[in-house]
């Protein structure tokens, strides 16, 4: 004990005739801890949200509720061009966009439905459908039958989707980094390509195609050049085409056209 006192007592005399420092061999083997002060941001305020009181997603039936089936035509236009409702957020933070168009099935409504309501938690998160039930009758006639004898019966019912149409919102007192992954294992299943989107990702895709439209340094834009009929290119340009200035081929969006 009183050697190691001794030992203790010599060592600080020694930091005292180098001025307060360290001998060198004793410095390069000793680490000097600094504690430092961390700065975290601040939570988000959850006060306005208000949690619906079913806040899960409801179930949707496979066939519509007619009093008469009846069949219609292919009409493609249901899923070409850009979405005239459902593209904009009500009441939740999150979402799943379409990036084109394509038809629902009742598997993937019910697929959707099933990995968002177990895997979310419902006392802090709510979801709401964006989309309609199956309505679209599609007809399919049986194995084996010669060509001839009319439009064949009703097989099953679809959702036509457009590009920008929300298929699910989600929102309440939670983060994007807690749902995400939820989104992304749903999205990654449905017949079109889709994205997880939120309000601050929406307004920017949005206003980087407002600034591409301004700053645009080509001057002959495919608006200008179908409006002025160069090389008589309205012989072969549809109705189509001329309403959405080609930004469209079918039910497929191209986003670098301007």
């Amino acid at each position: 004990m009183i050697s190691l006192i001794k030992s203790a007592i010599g060592g600080l005399s020694g930091i005292c005739r180098t001025n307060g420092q360290l001998p060198g061999a004793l410095q390069n083997h000793l680490k000097v801890l600094a504690a430092g002060l961390k700065t975290y941001e601040i939570p988000p305020d959850y006060s306005d949200v208000v949690l619906p009181d079913r806040p899960k997603l409801k179930f949707m039936n496979k066939v519509p509720n007619f009093k008469k089936a009846k069949k219609e035509m292919k009409k493609l236009r249901d899923i070409q061009g850009p979405a005239k409702a459902a593209n904009a957020f009500t009441t939740g933070q999150y979402a799943i966009v379409a990036m084109g168009g394509g038809y629902l099935h009742w598997g993937h409504i019910e697929m959707i439905r099933l990995t968002i309501n177990r895997k979310m938690d419902s006392r802090t998160t709510f979801a709401r459908w964006r989309i309609n039930g199956p309505y679209k009758p599609i007809t399919r006639k049986g194995l084996g039958q010669r060509m001839g004898g009319g439009k064949g019966a009703i097989d099953h019912y679809v959702t036509p989707v457009r590009y920008g149409r929300f298929i699910v919102e989600v929102g309440g007192k939670v983060e994007l980094g807690e749902v995400q992954h939820i989104l992304i294992e749903v999205a990654k299943k449905l017949p079109f390509p889709a994205k997880v989107m939120s309000r601050e990702s929406l307004a920017a895709m949005q206003q980087q195609q407002a600034d591409m439209e301004q700053n645009n340094q080509n001057p002959w834009t495919f608006k200008q050049i179908a409006r002025g009929n160069m090389l008589g290119i309205r012989r072969v340009l549809s109705p189509f085409d001329l309403h959405n200035h080609g930004c469209f081929t079918g039910k497929f969006h191209i986003p670098g056209r301007v």
